[in-house]
């Protein structure tokens, strides 16, 4: 493709009647403040919409647009322009055909930019039009921190070996974020977690290395391998950040701070325990400014979220939601809370540790050390005169029936309960020492969570199941199997090779009805379970997994791992 000429962009929208003189006047005025670009800059105004300036480009230039969500990058070839350069110029290699390269630029009528790109490349190039905000998704995607985070652990590396391998942990760090290696190092990891999208970050030490891993969308991915060296002073300059004892290194710790990261308030939960060649951290991040509790998003079906709305509104009784570690339990009460968190009630939380802060409502934070602990919080609670209580997690005897004897004296009490499914809640409790009759006489509602993977929708490609595949799906639909399209991701730049972007939840929900009473009461738990499972409107982990993969938003593989019984 030729070389774009340079156009005077505002005077050919003006002649084309696509913007008047004033709005170009104006533009021209404010972006000698703001530094944008014009055709940036008449975007911010409103004067034109993005699209409508690309088609305008695309049609004068001659020049086709693309959408990079439909593209699979390859980092061999984006890589071709360095990050920097891409970076500044908005602009990516995103093809390579051989003979020539295919660029995609926000602004293809930068011809400075497209000289400086003519030099750095080593063969012809054309050029196509993308979106700004694609091209910076895309350039954040490909171009991840991991590199720059293996230059500062070497510099890191370096400064430890030239001052003394036997350098305590307390000489290399300081409780200010600085400039340090160490400093750089921690703020990088953090940035690439959070451009990835990741709910903790593990950092491990073996014999020999210095492993950081990230859990994405439930899955542990690793970010990068270190020397063991540096593990003692990096863990340490995190504990001097939560506040915790960095000489103690025999005793699991917790604590937790805040960072800014990338624009951004960061909620860092720090835990450490000891392992045989130092001590092992992980993180869990709480992005305060992308807090969203509200029901309408906790991914309920539309029928299950009328019902659960009626008893998270009902004067009393015990809701418990129910799921393993990291499944959203947690979000879903909160998601409760702010929608009962009006002026006329009293709430009161026992948590640990508190996860986000809710304005309005009075949250506690357990402390085993002094012996605060959800029992005690919970007696003290009845004498607080609330209307609704919540209870981070039924640990115990002793909570369970404090909570129920709550839940039956006018009280709406809400907890959580790791359990596989609803109906062998019911059973756990049972088997903590709860009495049937007291079970049967204070709950009102069980839910059961699950987050299942979403396919990602720039890799999905139909998937034939296999033999063991089909048996189960066959359990649930029958001959209907053969007109369900499932799907999978095959990897690509925009789901980092993993095939799939994004979680979606799955809920069961049973609401005690007076069959399910009676079946507690007598203590038929045989009863109990055969009635639960033919309540109206009940539908089970697996059905509703299996639903998900039947419309290609999920994999099969996904629906075996996560509910399978």
């Amino acid at each position: 493709m030729a070389k774009p000429q340079r156009i005077r962009l505002g005077d050919l929208l003006v002649s084309h009647e696509v913007i008047t003189q004033e709005q170009l006047e104006t533009a021209l005025s404010t972006q000698k403040e703001s530094g944008n670009k014009l055709g940036r800059e008449l975007i911010a105004q409103n004067f034109i919409g993005e699209d409508q300036l690309l088609d305008f480009l695309s049609q004068q230039l001659g020049i086709p647009q693309v959408n990079l969500d439909q593209y699979q990058l390859a980092i061999d070839v984006v890589g071709k322009l360095p990050e920097l350069q891409s970076r500044r110029m908005l602009s990516m290699v995103i093809k390579d055909s051989g003979d020539k390269y295919e660029v995609a630029m926000a602004d293809p009528s930068d011809i400075f930019a497209y000289d400086e790109i003519a030099q750095i490349l080593d063969k012809p190039f054309d050029v196509v039009i993308a979106k700004q905000l694609q091209l910076i998704n895309a350039l954040e995607m490909v171009f991840r921190r991991s590199s720059e985070m293996d230059g500062l652990a070497n510099q890191f590396e370096q400064g430890l070996a030239e001052a003394n391998d036997q350098i305590e942990p307390e000489e290399v760090v300081d409780t200010s974020i600085g400039e340090t290696p160490v400093a750089k190092f921690i703020q990088t990891m953090f940035e690439d977690a959070l451009q990835v999208g990741a709910s903790d970050v593990h950092i491990e030490i073996d014999e020999k290395n210095l492993h950081i891993r990230l859990r994405q969308d439930g899955t542990l991915h690793l970010q990068t391998t270190a020397d063991r060296m540096l593990g003692a002073p990096l863990i340490s300059r995190l504990k001097l950040m939560a506040g915790l004892d960095i000489s103690e290194k025999r005793m699991p710790q917790d604590g937790r701070f805040q960072l800014h990261v990338l624009g951004r308030k960061i909620d860092m939960r720090l835990s450490t325990i000891p392992v045989q060649h130092g001590e092992s951290a992980v993180m869990r991040l709480l992005d305060q400014t992308q807090q969203i509790l509200d029901l309408d998003t906790s991914g309920m079906r539309p029928e299950m979220l009328v019902r659960f709305r009626k008893v998270i509104n009902g004067p009393n009784g015990m809701i418990l939601v129910t799921g393993p570690t990291g499944s959203g339990k947690t979000t879903t009460l909160y998601s409760a809370l702010s929608e009962l968190n009006k002026p006329d009630a009293k709430i009161l939380t026992a948590e640990d540790p508190v996860e986000y802060e809710l304005p309005g409502i009075n949250q506690v934070q357990m402390n085993s050390k002094i012996g605060l602990n959800f029992a005690e919080v919970l007696r003290a609670f009845l004498r607080q005169d609330p209307d609704v209580i919540l209870v981070g997690e039924m640990r115990d005897k002793e909570t369970v029936e404090i909570g129920m004897k709550a839940a039956m004296t006018g009280h709406l009490v809400l907890s959580t309960l790791h359990t596989n499914d609803a109906i062998s809640t019911a059973l756990r409790l049972i088997d903590m020492g709860a009495q049937p009759y007291l079970i049967a006489a204070a709950l009102r509602a069980i839910v059961a969570q699950r987050l299942v993977r979403k396919v990602c929708d720039n890799c999905k490609e139909p998937y034939t199941p296999d033999e063991k595949q089909l048996a189960v799906m066959q359990s649930v639909w029958g001959d209907q199997i053969a007109s369900l399209k499932f799907m999978h991701g095959k990897g690509c730049t925009h789901c980092h090779y993993s095939g799939y972007s994004g979680r979606i939840a799955i809920h069961e929900f049973l609401e005690m009805d007076k069959y399910l009473v009676s079946a507690l009461q007598s203590g038929d738990l045989e009863r109990f379970t055969d009635t639960a499972k033919r309540q109206k409107g009940f539908v089970s982990l697996r059905s509703r997994a299996m639903s998900l993969a039947g419309k290609g938003l999920t994999s099969i593989e996904q629906v075996m791992r996560v509910a399978v019984n």
